[in-house]
């Protein structure tokens, strides 16, 4: 166990929790308030507090085997908090709690049966879970995380003002509920073809992936989208700043911890197969094109 960098790590989470804090202050100053503070505001202390309070006995017992559930149960409280301080809701803020919670179940289920099935460890983590600063670091980085990604959904929920939904918001359910399609048949097709034997070795190329090299990456920047297209009529002034929603999740997926890690393990694996070189040149990374075309 190394502390030789604790003040660093430590000085990179501070910095990361008031970023974090800062930026709900802004964006939700049209926020109703909970105890004088904006609610959104608060909603970002909820997402620090429930991953600093997970960290504890993952830190114990160098354990990253909850951390993905821990980022799904992060977005419940936090949207729950969202509904409970600006109860009650009107429609539009209703179906985007709902919108939120389905997506934050079914990928909480999903990521936490992977992790399960691949022995509860993640190689993410394998050299920081035993330096606690570091570890740290990265649970201070998934509130930021929920609190970016979930910011259009935060200001559609606390705003105080109401709107008839119009355009905008059917707009933004069809793209959430083609993106959520996308992840969703995408995650159990890879999932169907990791479990044959048959395909042991092999990477996956049908269906969905033979459209997309990411196709579930696609869905969940769609989905982000779509979220915020419903938020449009609420925003003014500091509010804008939802739109780091999709953004940020692409960036993430496509520059940080998706695409770019991914396809570096994928080109060790099979970058001199013939057959992957193909694949890759004529299947678009992330937006979708039917094959052949």
């Amino acid at each position: 166990m190394s502390f030789e960098q604790a003040p660093r790590s430590l000085l990179i989470a501070a910095i990361a929790a008031a970023i974090g804090l800062g930026f709900a202050y802004l964006a939700g100053s049209n926020s109703l308030l909970f105890e004088g503070r904006s609610a959104f505001f608060v909603c970002a202390l909820v997402a620090l507090g429930v991953n600093w309070l997970a960290f504890v006995p993952a830190a114990i017992f160098q354990s990253d085997r909850f951390y993905d559930s821990v980022g799904a149960l992060t977005y419940i409280s936090v949207i729950a908090f969202a509904c409970f301080a600006a109860w009650p809701l009107d429609t539009r803020a209703l179906i985007v709690a709902a919108l939120v919670a389905i997506w934050t179940i079914r990928l909480g289920s999903f990521l936490f049966m992977r992790i399960h099935a691949s022995g509860g460890t993640d190689r993410r983590f394998a050299k920081i879970k035993t330096n606690p600063p570091r570890f740290f670091v990265a649970w201070t980085l998934q509130s930021l995380w929920v609190i970016f990604t979930a910011s259009a959904a935060l200001i559609v929920i606390t705003s105080q003002d109401t709107r008839p939904l119009g355009v905008f918001f059917w707009a933004g359910l069809v793209l959430w509920l083609i993106g959520f399609a996308f992840e969703v048949i995408a995650d159990e097709q890879k999932r169907r073809f990791k479990a044959d034997p048959a395909n042991e070795g092999h990477f996956i190329k049908s269906g969905l992936w033979a459209w997309s090299q990411h196709p579930n990456y696609f869905g969940e920047i769609t989905l982000w989208l779509g979220i915020l297209v419903i938020a449009i009529p609420l925003l003014s002034g500091w509010s804008y700043l939802a739109i780091i929603s999709p953004i940020f999740v692409t960036l993430l997926l496509t520059k940080v911890s998706g695409i770019n890690l991914l396809d570096g393990i994928a080109k060790k694996r099979w970058g001199d197969d013939p057959e992957y070189r193909e694949y890759t040149s004529k299947t678009p990374k992330l937006i979708p094109r039917p094959p052949g075309s």
